[in-house]
């Protein structure tokens, strides 16, 4: 799997650009603010349908313009694909694959699949929980059509069980509409925790491999992933998960109306992170939760290979700069075999060790 070529029109900080890439590894360098992680973050969007970075599309306009054009040819599974990605100012984004639209990033993502690593993520460990749901959502995402379309449908019920909780003091008659919007989160939620549990086995196992090479053998890494009280076993049946979670609803229905918060469901789980039988959030050293994140990152890697035969693009961002040199050498051991995009401030090499392809960035342009 890999990009062979990007064409990006005002997106960012670049007003027209064409790259053309190694099959390989991209070393991509320049001083800050000139466009290194934007030209990361467009490989991105191409692949899932939303940025790792902007929190709505018009971010990712130039400022003076009115719409932002990306445009890649990708190949994957012996076959070539264009992607193609529109933003316009105050209209839906528009997605094509070789010309045909699509609805939803993760049509789009069944085809480029990527792992995107920036130097935040050194820290996933100690962050909340957020961090780590939202981990396991941009992987199963991209890997898991129906678990896109399962999260969609419980962060819709989701937002308006919060709306109706949230007004219920001036509007109590909107109480009357909770019971259906229960019913849809813990349908759609059953779904979201079945796959969620898969996941953080899987993702475990190989971390597990990564932390104990990383660190010489003297730490073992576990993954723990963690839902609702009531659901005794995530890899139960569906029918099981949903009666569990219609369980945790109503032992929580007093506390969220008195609150006027939702307390209940998957929206609260996480992914408990343990070095040595300890959570690592909160005795970890700085050194054990860099290789711990990167463990995690490789090991989300190597699911993707495992699942859809093909190593997906790996695009690091800045990561190999705030590493130790051990650190580093275990990150470029672990990344052959598939595409990479690697950015840094300065031309290090990496290009020549890794026998690939140097781009220079600045301001916007490849000098």
């Amino acid at each position: 799997m890999r990009v062979d070529t990007l064409s990006l029109q005002q997106f960012r900080n670049y007003p027209a650009q064409d790259f053309s890439f190694n099959g390989r590894c991209n070393v991509i360098y320049g001083e800050n603010a000139q466009g290194k992680t934007n030209l990361l973050e467009a490989i991105a969007c191409l692949s899932t349908g939303r940025s790792p970075r902007a929190r709505s599309d018009r971010e990712m306009i130039r400022f003076e313009a009115d719409s932002a054009l990306l445009r890649a040819s990708v190949s994957a599974r012996e076959r070539n694909f264009v992607l193609e990605t529109r933003l316009q100012r105050g209209r839906p984004k528009k997605m094509t694959v070789n010309g045909i639209s699509v609805r939803r990033g993760a049509q789009s993502s069944g085809v480029l699949f990527t792992v995107y690593f920036c130097p935040e993520d050194l820290f996933l460990i100690r962050d909340g929980a957020a961090a780590r749901r939202k981990l396991m959502d941009t992987a199963l995402c991209q890997l898991r059509p129906k678990y896109a379309q399962a999260l969609m449908r419980y962060n819709k019920a989701y937002e308006s069980k919060t709306r109706i909780l949230r007004d219920s003091e001036e509007r109590p008659d909107l109480l009357a509409a909770l019971p259906e919007f229960n019913h849809q989160m813990a349908l759609a939620g059953a779904t979201v925790i079945h796959y969620r549990a898969q996941f953080a086995a899987r993702l475990a196992e190989y971390a597990e491999a990564s932390h104990r090479e990383c660190s010489g053998g003297r730490e073992t890494l576990t993954l723990r992933y963690e839902t609702v009280k009531t659901v005794t076993d995530p890899f139960a049946d569906l029918s099981t998960l949903f009666m569990q979670l219609s369980e945790h609803q109503r032992e929580h229905e007093c506390a969220e109306r008195a609150a006027r918060l939702c307390l209940s469901g998957p929206h609260k789980d996480d992914l408990a992170v343990l070095i040595g039988g300890v959570s690592a959030k909160s005795y970890s050293s700085q050194g054990q939760t860099r290789t711990a994140a990167l463990s995690i990152k490789l090991a989300e890697r190597e699911i993707y290979k495992n699942t859809v035969g093909e190593y997906p693009v790996l695009l690091l961002d800045d990561v190999l700069s705030e590493l130790d040199a051990r650190r580093q050498e275990f990150v470029l051991n672990r990344i052959q075999g598939g595409q990479v995009f690697i950015t840094c401030c300065e031309d290090d090499r990496l290009g020549a060790l890794l026998k690939g392809k140097v781009f220079h960035i600045a301001d916007g342009q490849v000098v």
